[in-house]
């Protein structure tokens, strides 16, 4: 019997260190990780890749079970997958295995539970957003902009060249030329 690790974390600026020991510890030989949303198993090249490497007897072997899905539904396939292949689930925390009826069991509410607590977030995402509106703070997604375009603009112009407004803000010559850019696709 092998075990098979899979790590995920959502963004590629969090990070994966507490999981891959964990299911080092796990006694996992192989362990694949990726750095993208759990929305569905679809988009989930690694974790193609360990389904397709298990064999009767194996187990795959995940932290927690939000980092295998958010959707019911995929981690019910997932389980359907396994147990077609005569392989199981394993989750570290809390623990448990679809080795048996009750671990199956068990999976499937936990799954309905993540998928509960993903709508959640979303709806109190969106109540925050709504709020944020009403109260004239919310500027609508993304990160206010970072580059002064009026003053690329204007020192444009003036006849000042792209690599001396980026010295001048301390931006790189790039963003000028988007800004620069942008000015021209609004003209045409």
């Amino acid at each position: 019997m092998a075990r098979f690790g899979y790590a995920r974390v959502s963004s590629t600026d969090q990070d994966l260190t507490i999981q891959l020991e964990k299911l080092k510890a796990a006694g996992c030989t192989v362990i694949r990780s990726e750095k993208m949303s759990g929305k569905s198993a679809d988009d989930r090249p690694e974790l193609a890749t360990v389904m397709q490497f298990l064999r009767e007897g194996d187990e795959l072997v995940v932290v927690r079970l939000d980092r295998l899905g958010r959707s019911t539904r995929d981690v019910l396939n997932l389980v359907h997958d396994l147990d077609q292949k005569g392989a199981s689930l394993r989750i570290l925390d809390p623990e448990m295995t679809t080795g048996g009826d009750i671990g199956r069991i068990v999976v499937t509410v936990l799954g309905m539970v993540a998928e509960m607590e993903r709508k959640f977030i979303l709806e109190r995402q969106r109540a925050g957003i709504e709020a944020a509106k009403a109260a004239g703070v919310y500027a609508g997604k993304g990160r206010p902009k970072s580059m002064p375009v009026d003053e690329i603009r204007r020192r444009d112009a003036a006849g000042e060249g792209p690599a001396a407004i980026a010295r001048a803000l301390g931006i790189s010559r790039t963003s000028v030329y988007r800004a620069l850019e942008a000015k021209e696709e609004m003209q045409a």
